[in-house]
């Protein structure tokens, strides 16, 4: 735990931090002329930030310089603040006198351990914060902070005290039968105190909570009753009620991560209260995700219904389906033949025309698309719900509490409730007296299969295809939350989502997005903006070589972009890439790997979840190495033991257990990129990038699990993993999805959440980043949306007023409506609330993007997201359009993450880039550890190639093409095969 330096950046900030007055200028002035300096820079420094620096770095040169120039004393070249020795030592002393202040006493140490163990309840076991925390207090007591090792001691015993007295006061509140459900977890299933002899099992069996731990599989009947038995089992150990509910999320998270960590042998051998704290907190958290994993297998087997028996039908009519193409010209020859011969024979006159063949096919086309198909497609749903999925409706209505905030949506809680009365009757339709709501849950064709007519003429409602409407209701309400669970987590009660103190922190939230409090401030600049770009596309289309807009048909417009011919690679960069292949031939990858963690230290925040570490840094630094190494490459640990010192595959493996999580990783990664951005020249790449790309990549997963399905367009089973990439190659963000999920939440997330230094204000996606929704949500982030649109003729400009048909004359063609500026400002602050919970991450990105789809198009902040998103897009388009800079800006921004995709594949090469797990945990883990490793060897190409570029025969030679194009993602001198030996001693020849 380092202090941060205090660089120019602060003083920026703060601009009266380094002002040295008239006395301090006398008060220096009169010490010796060797002195001066260094004695000034010590007191401005303890005055700014109420401690001395603990290392020369700490106080830059630009500090240095400010000072000096105040003083009017010139800074020697070698000049290196001095804080050891009889002389710091004594200017310390004078220093301290003169603000006030004294050196911290052992009694001001017990002191401040006790303040600080009040302070952990609000803001959790975090050392760093912990840590400000501690120097603030300090200050305000007038009291030099203690030394470094110090004070980690005072946090780590703050933080074992908080810990201690948290347990004492979960256990007491645990009730004794709910101590022995608890520690029943550690023993095998049939073990149970209360459980009949008979009942237990002849072989040892693994402990329950091994079974909790598990993942679903994947989306299935059985899958769907394991996860229930799942969840009544949690049910049963019965927690008291709001045990946790003044706990920090993450450090809840912590908590449960203890139990997760450590197999059970291990956890019986902890104190009572800590294992008995840290396994309710499992419980707790575990109820919440496996009611999610639920939710998640019962919508994703409602959809396997409907699919598998759409292929089955599909497959049965494919030998009767035969497309006929060009019906239209048929239907015209048909009719002019019979005009022609009103009189004359089918046969002689029709079949001339057309042909029988081509007419029969016609008939078999319009039997299967037509109604016959989807009647044949009815039936066999609800056989296939009938004879096999129908077993587990009873059960989740058991199991799950439904509830809307919506009278509107009431409906489809009544019919579940009146499933879940008649769940064990045998009765194939509902009593005649029983009200069965029909409307907004019986849809189509499934009508006249729902209501049937019985023997004296009256209307019975058919329960097992009823049960099927509601399903596949229930399934359109879950996804877009306007029905919600009690108990989850993802499927919560959607107002938990939104910031409970919006109301009271209304200003500072507007403040923090930059948004005007002024509804119609909003609106106005947002259609100045509006009129602007359309007047400034409309005027410059008869100019515009590149664009052209025509109509196709009758009325409907069509826009033609010329695409970018590709440009052949500088011939620069050509030899630059070939004297890095001559300087550092054959680099290992792990080698890279080693050598930007022995400059970066990455690997110190890969720390155990148990509060002590058994092997010494100097054992485990390079098994973490080899680790990273064997999920980065996809190799494996088997590949990376007996290599280093006589590691095995099982020291491996307890290394990834214990010390490798995804918070880590990502911390790790948060470690290099914010490295790789300092140490950066900005001659070569710039003063610093605000624009990203994002994309996202298929990678082939085993498929027992919820994440991995099947993907259409790269006809396999796998997993999709998102990337963030900055201009100069850099992945600031990384999220694994599954292929169905929503790359607009995604992309959202990343930009807003990437735990970097990078400030992203613009960001380059495809066609499957964007929609109209996403351009309102970035709009109000602060952020621009740069999508390339692959159906760009099809686009539409709106209109920014009413009653102007004759406005914009070039762009008639493809104006549409105007927007509905009124709805936005009705619902601007509801918009601004949702824009805020996802700034905060109140909660998933997706989760709150998720009730703004089409199927919830009745939901009135829906309805103005779209409007406003149809404004934003607009004037993108017509930036866009106007502009060939920004196309191209767009388009190398986006070969930028098509190239690190590329390297994926050359980094993630065994086992065919497979991931080998059905865990979703390891599916992450493994894509952290492949981001981590490939921004490892960005970090070392950018150190190799300021290194080269350095040379006095590159000096001058490169234009601005060559920067443009140059990028550090290269790995032509990479090895990332053969054997991975580590030499911890050898180090990288870069300066």
């Amino acid at each position: 735990m380092g202090s941060p330096t205090v660089t120019a950046r602060d003083r920026t900030n703060s601009p009266d931090r380094w002002v040295m007055t008239p006395s301090d200028r006398t008060l220096v002035m009169a010490k010796h002329h060797a002195n001066r300096l260094g004695f000034a820079v010590l007191l401005a420094f303890f005055r700014g930030c109420g401690r001395f620096p603990r290392a020369a770095a700490e106080a830059d040169r630009e500090i240095v310089d400010e000072i000096a120039r105040q003083l009017a004393i010139e800074v020697p070249g070698d000049f290196s603040l001095s804080l050891s020795g009889r002389t710091a030592e004594r200017h310390r002393a004078e220093i301290r006198a003169l603000l006030g202040f004294r050196e911290a006493t052992v009694a001001d140490a017990a002191l401040l351990e006790a303040w600080l163990q009040d302070q952990v309840p609000g803001v959790g076991a975090m050392p760093d914060q912990l840590a400000a925390l501690l120097e603030t207090q300090c200050r305000e007591l007038s009291i030099e902070p203690p030394a470094v090792d110090r004070i980690e001691r005072i946090v780590r015993a703050a933080i074992h005290a908080h810990d201690e007295r948290f347990y004492v006061g979960t256990l007491a509140r645990l009730t004794p039968e709910t101590r022995d459900k608890l520690e029943a977890l550690l023993r095998p299933a049939g073990n149970e105190p209360d459980a009949p002899v008979s009942e237990k099992p002849a072989q040892p069996a693994p402990a329950l909570l091994l079974r909790l731990r598990s993942d679903p599989g994947k989306p299935s009947l059985a899958s769907v009753q394991d996860e229930l038995a799942k969840l009544e089992l949690i049910r049963k150990i019965e927690l008291p009620v709001g045990l946790f509910g003044d706990v920090l999320p993450h450090e809840l998270e912590r908590y449960r991560r203890r139990a997760s960590t450590e197999a059970p042998y291990e956890l019986r051998r902890h104190p009572e209260a800590a294992r008995l704290t840290w396994l309710a907190a499992f419980v707790h958290l575990r109820s919440r995700t496996l009611t999610d994993d639920l939710i998640d297998l019962l919508i994703e087997t409602i959809h396997h219904i409907g699919a598998r028996a759409e292929h089955r039908v599909d497959r049965e009519l494919l030998d009767d389906l035969k497309r006929v193409t060009g019906k239209q010209n048929l239907l015209f020859a048909v009719a002019g033949a019979a005009l022609e011969k009103p009189d004359g024979i089918v046969r002689d006159v029709v079949f001339a025309a057309v042909g029988e063949q081509t007419l029969r096919d016609l008939v078999k086309e319009a039997k299967a698309t037509g109604p016959t198909y989807r009647t044949t497609l009815r039936t066999v749903i609800r056989n296939s719900y009938k004879g096999h999925y129908r077993r587990m409706v009873p059960q989740i209505l058991r199991c799950l509490e439904f509830r809307s905030n919506n009278e509107h949506h009431r409906p489809i809680l009544e019919a579940l409730e009146l499933l879940k009365r008649y769940a064990d009757s045998k009765l194939q339709t509902f009593p005649f007296e029983e009200v069965v709501p029909i409307d907004d849950i019986v849809r189509g064709l499934w009508r006249e299969a729902v209501v049937e007519q019985d023997a004296k003429g009256r209307q019975r409602i058919n329960r097992i295809t009823y049960e099927i409407c509601v399903l596949e209701a229930l399934r359109d309400k879950l996804r877009c939350k306007e029905v919600w669970v009690v108990g989850a987590n993802r499927y919560r009660n959607p107002d938990e989502d939104l910031p409970a103190d919006f109301e009271a922190k209304r200003i500072p939230y507007y403040q923090a997005l930059k948004l005007p409090l002024e509804a119609d401030r909003f609106v106005t600049d947002l259609r100045a903006e509006m009129r602007e770009a359309l007047q400034t596309l409309d005027g410059g289309m008869p100019s515009n070589r590149l664009v052209r807009i025509s109509r196709k048909r009758k009325r409907d417009g069509w826009i033609t972009v010329t695409p970018f011919d590709p440009l052949p690679e500088p011939s620069n960069l050509i030899a630059i890439k070939a004297e890095i292949a001559t300087t550092w031939p054959m680099t290992n990858l792990l080698d890279m790997l080693k050598e930007a963690d022995l400059r970066l230290n990455f690997t110190d925040v890969l720390k155990s979840g148990t509060a002590y570490e058994s092997l010494d840094r100097s054992v485990l630094r390079p098994r973490l190495l080899l680790c990273l190494n064997g999920l980065g490459t996809n190799a494996g640990f088997q590949r990376m033991a007996g290599l280093q010192s006589g590691t095995t595959a099982k020291d491996l493996t307890y290394v990834r257990r214990r010390y490798i999580t995804a918070e880590g990783l990502r911390q790790a990664i948060a470690i290099v990129t914010n490295g790789t951005l300092h140490a950066r020249d900005p001659r070569i790449w710039g003063d610093g990038t605000t624009a990203c790309a994002s994309d996202s990549k298929h990678f082939g997963a085993w498929d027992q699990n919820l994440t991995t399905q099947w993907h259409v367009r790269y006809g396999g089973r796998g997993v999709m993993i998102y990337w963030h990439v900055d201009r100069n190659s850099l992945c600031i963000h990384s999220q694994i999805k599954s292929p169905s999920s929503s790359e607009v939440a995604s992309m959202i997330e990343g930009v807003i959440h990437h735990c970097t230094e990078m400030e992203v204000d613009r960001q380059y996606v495809d066609s499957h980043g964007q929609s109209t929704v996403a351009f309102a949500f970035c709009r109000l982030l602060g952020f621009q949306l740069m999508p390339r649109l692959k159906a760009m003729h099809v686009q539409k400009l709106s209109r920014p007023d009413v009653g102007q048909p004759d406005a914009y004359p070039n762009l008639q063609a493809i104006l549409t409506k105007p927007i509905d500026w009124e709805l936005i400002r009705q619902q601007y602050d509801q918009m601004v609330k949702y824009v805020t919970a996802v700034r905060l991450g109140t909660a998933e990105t997706e989760s709150i993007l998720r009730r703004f789809v089409r199927s919830n198009i009745q939901h009135p902040t829906y309805k103005a997201f779209s409007e406003l998103g149809r404004a934003v897009k607009t004037i993108f388009l017509c930036r866009y359009l106007h502009s060939e800079a920004l196309r191209r800006e767009i388009n190398e921004g986006l070969n930028v993450v098509e190239q690190w995709n590329s390297a994926n594949d050359f980094i993630f090469f065994a086992r065919r880039g497979e991931m080998v797990s059905n865990r979703r945990e390891d599916h992450e883990i493994s894509m952290l550890a492949l981001h981590l490793l490939q921004n490892c060897m960005v970090y070392i190409n950018t150190l190799m190639l300021q290194q080269v570029l350095a040379a006095p025969q590159w000096s001058g030679n490169l234009v601005a093409r060559d920067l443009r194009a140059l990028t550090p993602l290269i790995w032509e001198h990479v090895n990332p095969y053969g054997r991975f030996e580590l030499d911890m001693e050898a180090r990288l020849p870069i300066d």
